[in-house]
């Protein structure tokens, strides 16, 4: 059975930085694309960037591009995402998934809140 266990997120002013962490198991995660979502309230969950099983091609989200890096290791079935320069606009629940996304690999996400 697949567990995703999103983690990281938490409370921080306009213009700092934090670091979420996706852990994947039960499943063979070097070859999977791996892509993080979010949610702010009252709207869809959104693909905000995305990595491929070499960790070489990546894509963002025109308003994340330049802010945030996602990287992963596949020796220890991670995927993360280095949230710089964070801004209120960035509040939201951030998820972890494949990609074509698996519904049933939804996992709690991690809250993440920006503000003074």
């Amino acid at each position: 059975q697949v567990q995703v266990v999103e983690s990281g997120g938490g409370l921080v002013q306009p213009g700092g930085s934090l670091r979420l962490s996706c852990a994947v198991s039960g499943r063979n995660f070097i070859s999977s694309l791996m892509g993080w979502f979010r949610q702010a309230p009252g709207q869809e969950r959104d693909l905000i960037a995305d990595i491929d099983w070499s960790g070489r091609s990546t894509y963002y989200r025109g308003y994340v591009q330049g802010r945030f890096i996602i990287s992963r290791d596949n020796a220890k079935n991670m995927v993360y995402l280095q949230l710089n320069s964070l801004e209120p606009e960035d509040t939201a629940v951030y998820y972890c998934n494949t990609l074509p996304v698996q519904p049933n690999y939804w996992g709690q996400g991690t809250q993440v809140t920006v503000s003074s």
